[in-house]
């Protein structure tokens, strides 16, 4: 004998959602129709033939000792940015999560979350670019580039994890008579915490590419480097910086990737 049919059926799609989905796939369209794509020209014989005479410049890449020196130099200041910019973007961020997430009361968090949509909102190219102005050229700007947009993103990822993690050990301290700081890093923080840090090293990852592309307005590391050849149309060795800028993205995924393994188990 066929055992019944126990699954439940499907909800019913409201009009709201079908609007929704709607107006995306119009919004799509109309992208395609008002953007001047030009397919064939991009496919054409000459742009082919062109692409790969400008390719074919970048080959080989540039090996002298000497300017692998100062590419390992530009990696590890492109890793130091990053690096930094990261940890001091998770403390602030962990400081401005606490009035985001409504510990300190709704107009404290909206006042915080406004601050925090500010800071995300504006690239890291353009802070650098602002901030060029004031501290120079040079790694510092990239670094405090990094770390302000960095303090929008992890900011409200770690707002987000705290208002939707589960209140009840952290009210059942609070009952017993625990100190209100106390109960937070006795219940709450380390309910949190791996999530934070997984958020932590994603953003990592992707300061990482950041910190490549920052140098392209003169803030440090390999994509001042990648500037500097590519506008001297020293093929060659642009090639060797974008190989190098290759390598380190993939050892900080493996390394990121990595760790979250280990804190996941």
């Amino acid at each position: 004998m066929n055992a019944p049919n126990t699954l439940p059926k499907p909800p019913k799609t409201g009009w709201s959602t079908t609007a929704l989905l709607l107006g995306i796939v119009l919004l799509i369209i109309a992208s395609f129709v008002s953007l001047p794509l030009k397919w064939r020209d991009f496919f054409s014989q000459d742009a082919v033939r062109t692409s790969i005479e400008f390719l074919r410049g970048f080959s080989p890449p540039e090996l002298a000792p000497t300017f692998l020196e100062k590419i390992a130099y530009a990696t590890l200041e492109t890793l130091a940015m990053s690096a930094i910019g990261t940890l001091l973007a998770a403390f602030f961020g962990l400081l401005l999560s606490l009035p985001a997430s409504g510990r300190f009361g709704m107009g404290a968090r909206v006042l915080t979350r406004g601050v925090l949509n500010v800071l995300r909102s504006i690239p890291e190219l353009v802070w650098a670019a602002i901030l060029l102005i004031a501290a120079g050229l040079g790694p510092f700007a990239g670094t405090l580039a990094l770390t302000i947009h960095t303090i929008g993103v992890l900011g409200r990822l770690f707002a987000d994890t705290l208002e939707n993690c589960p209140p009840l050990p952290e009210a059942s301290l609070r009952i017993n008579g625990s100190h209100p700081v106390a109960a937070f890093l006795y219940a709450t923080l380390p309910q949190s915490s791996p999530q934070m840090m997984s958020y932590v090293l994603y953003r990592w990852e992707n300061n990482i590419r950041a910190a490549a592309i920052l140098g392209v307005v003169g803030a440090g590391g390999l994509g001042q480097m990648l500037k500097y050849h590519l506008s001297l149309f020293q093929m060659q060795q642009a090639a060797s910086v974008i190989m190098a800028m290759l390598i380190l993205v993939c050892t900080v995924d493996a390394i990121s990737f990595g760790l979250r393994r280990v804190m996941t188990r």
